[in-house]
């Protein structure tokens, strides 16, 4: 036994004077010089090569880290032995993804390649100001060379678009809304978020249906035209108006097409924007595949027709600096922006938001502007380049009230008697009722239907026998206003009425004024 243990001390002193003669004579340069050597040879004998993806780039997380994450989790992992499952934030699936040191062979036009996920425990860090992970982990790539382009050149790219769809699909939609005074949240962004939930879809939206078709076509066209419009030359978004009486179904037409195409919505607040350049950095803040939607365009910002004020519009000088710009945001009470208190938005950065050199800094946008009153908007934002497609959400008409029964009430056409249906469609047109009215009454009667559908056609008929004996008002010799709307429209904008009278007042004291100047003229001739 003590002659075992004197060899074995003896082997342990040769191999102490062996390494430490190794270290003197080949020193560690010349030993990861030989290790470099032989890694380089290794490879040019190799017919793969091989292409290392980290999760945190410095100190930023990888994008295409993720982007391969999410890719490899769609339905060609499901054929692996071994998954790992995630449910994300917002995210309303569950994903599948590759356990740790796991591999995956994908195909793409022909070619196959190989992922393998790497995971490794990180050193222990003595000061960091950012804490990593414990864990090191990254993908790991490995394709043949000779196709070693076609992955660099458009592998990547696919894996990245096919993450983005599989993000969009799996992930809930945000409604997005502009902080007020453009102050910043804790991540510096303008918008505020929430989760979209709205369950309006084109099936459900009470519109005629040969319309929806054209519209639906119209969104699909854009959403699949991206070559379309590199190839013209043309930004890659597209402007839709909205106009109509008030409960016509504006704010449903919007959730339907962001349910219908999958994007966010970013509604913009007009007032809580002070000036052009904040309107631009808000613009630059959203995201592509979004719909930007302002509301109420007429009620936010007065933008009136230049061609009516153009005749009103005369003055002396000394008034002229005096009045209101007619394109200037119309700024609540207390507002903090530009000099005097009042938002400085104008009419020419509204257009520059919609259609200038701006409105470029992303893709795949749409510009939703709605309106009660389609009259009161100047002309050069309803142009095409701006507005390409005006939709008017008119009252309710037979094949809308279809779509209506069937929503609350289950009923087909079928369903009803012949002499109902033959009421229905005599009578719905000359009564004028928009579809959140109609809804309204079947609401309220839902547990009943043959009650519902009773007090609907009675409801029509009241309202249609109004519409025949109501005195109408002509005004100025033109177009004839029913009560009841010029009441609506007061109580919509009340504002509206006081500006008007406000301007009135202003162009009476013109017309005083000249008076008196004439006068004097006659007075001293």
């Amino acid at each position: 036994m003590k002659e075992i243990w004197t060899t074995m001390a003896s082997m342990m002193g040769v191999w102490a004077f062996c390494q430490s003669l190794l270290h003197t004579v080949f020193p560690p340069e010349l030993r990861f010089a030989s290790l470099k050597f032989f890694h380089r040879l290794f490879n040019y004998f190799s017919s793969y090569c091989y292409y290392d993806i980290t999760e945190i780039d410095g100190v930023n997380t990888n994008e295409l880290y993720n982007a391969v994450q999410l890719y490899l989790s769609s339905s060609a992992s499901i054929s692996g032995s071994r998954l790992s499952l995630t449910r994300g934030l917002n995210s309303s699936s569950i994903t599948f993804g590759l356990s740790n040191n796991d591999r995956l062979v994908d195909s793409y036009k022909g070619v196959t390649v190989e992922w393998e996920h790497v995971v490794t425990q990180r050193q222990t860090q003595t000061f960091s100001w950012r804490p990593l992970p414990e864990e090191k982990r990254g993908f790991t790539l490995r394709v043949r060379k000779k196709n070693k382009q076609l992955v660099l050149n458009s592998y990547l790219d696919f894996v990245m678009e096919k993450a983005n769809e599989l993000r969009r699909k799996n992930q809930d939609r945000l409604l997005y809304t502009n902080s007020r005074g453009g102050s910043l949240d804790s991540r510096g962004h303008p918008w505020e978020s929430v989760p979209f939930k709205h369950p309006s879809t084109f099936d459900t939206l009470a519109m005629d249906p040969a319309k929806k078709a054209e519209i639906m076509a119209d969104l699909l066209d854009f959403a699949n035209g991206e070559s379309f419009y590199q190839k013209t030359g043309r930004a890659w978004k597209r402007g839709y108006l909205l106009y109509g009486p008030p409960g016509t179904g504006k704010s449903s037409m919007i959730a339907a097409m962001a349910n219908y195409l999958g994007y966010d919505i970013y509604d913009l607040e007009l007032t809580e924007v002070n000036t052009n350049s904040e309107l631009r950095k808000l613009l630059m803040k959203t995201s592509s595949k979004s719909i930007i939607v302002i509301e109420d365009i007429d009620c936010s910002i007065n933008l009136t027709n230049r061609n009516k004020n153009a005749g009103g519009g005369g003055g002396s000088s000394g008034n002229s600096g005096s009045r209101k710009n007619s394109y200037d945001v119309a700024a609540p009470p207390g507002a903090n922006g530009g000099e005097d208190g009042v938002n400085t938005i104008t009419l020419s950065g509204l257009l520059n938001f919609t259609d200038g050199l701006w409105s470029c800094c992303g893709s795949e946008r749409i510009f939703v502007f709605t309106t009660n009153h389609i009259e009161k908007l100047d002309p050069a934002l309803l142009r095409s380049g701006r507005m390409d497609m005006h939709i008017h959400m008119s009252y309710c008409t037979f094949p809308s009230l279809k779509i209506l029964l069937k929503n609350y009430l289950g009923y087909e056409e079928s369903d009803l008697k012949q002499e109902v249906v033959d009421e229905l469609k005599g009578v719905i047109e000359e009564a004028e009722m928009t579809p959140a009215d109609i809804s309204e009454v079947l609401i309220k009667n839902r547990r009943d239907k043959s009650k519902a559908v009773d007090e609907l056609l009675e409801a029509l008929k009241i309202k249609a026998e109004k519409n025949r004996i109501k005195p109408r008002v002509i005004r100025n010799g033109s177009n004839e206003v029913e009560d009841e709307e010029q009441e609506k429209r007061a109580l919509d904008s009340p504002k509206e009425g006081s500006d008007q009278l406000q301007e009135n007042c202003n162009q009476c004291d013109d017309k005083e004024g000249r008076a008196i100047e004439n006068d004097d003229d006659e007075k001293m001739h």
